[in-house]
């Protein structure tokens, strides 16, 4: 039987990763939204959308995620990241499952080792707070039917994301001064998407549902600085000198994690996922999407 599965935030980075893999997934119907056909803030309209849809899985990538606006927007902030899962929660309750995307920023940032999902959560910034508090009303009210997915530096060629900006740049300026200080490991929205996907095929074969809080990042880590390094090399961008500077001298209005590697070993051993590096999927994210777009080389 075919599984309907709606997914909200449809336009943003990891809803357009999900639409370019809809095809590879015959047996599932998606059912796509984002805020101009569903507003999540509004609880009859979510209700009726599933209802009228006879949803299976709802995977929901919508989020409010300027993280610095944030600090202050509060309350629209709070709407989307917390309230808009509250109404999924509630309008799915005994009909579909969730697959809700939060992440790193409800850590301190202050770890030496990968977070593992056991550890305790101490968000710094209005923006991770916000996402805290919707991991907290999903647990709450739909504990048995929900999976918490955490992520981090997510890129793709779509949106607004760090791999296009600094591309950018690159070819606007002599030179750019980037953090060195900040570890974390840089996550392609495809990836993610496709093992979200996988994790609902693999609940569909296996007849099971493992509900919880699950990390998923591409393997290994790196700063910003040598991530921009490396965006550069594969990119071909030769002309612009990147010099590595400490977070203290890049002021931001929301405090960000120091550290934000993840701990995948749950996710991977729970729904057999292999991960790739995160450098080879930068590769291939660049060569094969198209991000920089103008550089004829490739």
């Amino acid at each position: 039987m075919v599984k309907n599965i709606l997914v909200t935030g449809a336009k943003g980075q990891l809803g357009c990763e999900l639409n370019e893999l809809y095809a590879q997934y015959p047996g599932f119907n998606f059912i796509s939204t984002d805020i101009d056909s569903l507003d999540l803030t509004k609880k009859e309209d979510v209700r009726r959308c599933l209802d009228g849809n006879r949803v299976d899985y709802v995977i929901n990538c919508a989020a409010y995620t300027a993280v610095d606006k944030a600090e202050d927007d509060v309350e629209l902030c709070y709407q989307i990241n917390r309230d808009a899962v509250r109404n999924l929660a509630e309008a799915a309750a005994g009909k579909a499952k969730i697959i809700h995307i939060s992440t790193d920023y409800v850590f301190d940032g202050t770890a030496g080792v990968p977070y593992k999902e056991t550890v305790a959560t101490r968000p710094q910034s209005v923006y991770g707070k916000s996402k805290e508090e919707g991991e907290r009303v999903l647990m709450m009210l739909a504990p048995g039917s929900s999976i918490i997915i955490r992520t981090a530096w997510l890129y793709s060629p779509f949106g607004n994301n760090f791999v296009k900006t600094m591309i950018r740049l690159g070819k606007e300026r002599e030179s750019l001064n980037v953090v060195n200080d900040q570890a974390g490991s840089p996550t392609c929205a495809a990836d993610l998407a496709k093992a979200i996907l996988d994790i609902i095929a693999f609940c569909e074969e296996t007849q099971s549902f493992a509900p919880g809080i699950y990390h998923y990042s591409n393997e290994g880590t790196t700063t910003w600085f040598d991530f921009t390094k490396e965006i550069f090399r594969l990119a071909g961008i030769k002309n612009c000198r990147v010099n590595p500077v400490p977070a203290s001298e890049y002021p931001t209005k929301a405090t960000r994690p120091m550290y934000s590697v993840l701990d995948k070993t749950k996710i991977k051993k729970t729904f057999a996922l292999s991960i790739p590096e995160w450098d080879d999927s930068l590769k291939k994210c660049l060569f094969n999407q198209k991000i920089y777009l103008n550089n004829d080389k490739f």
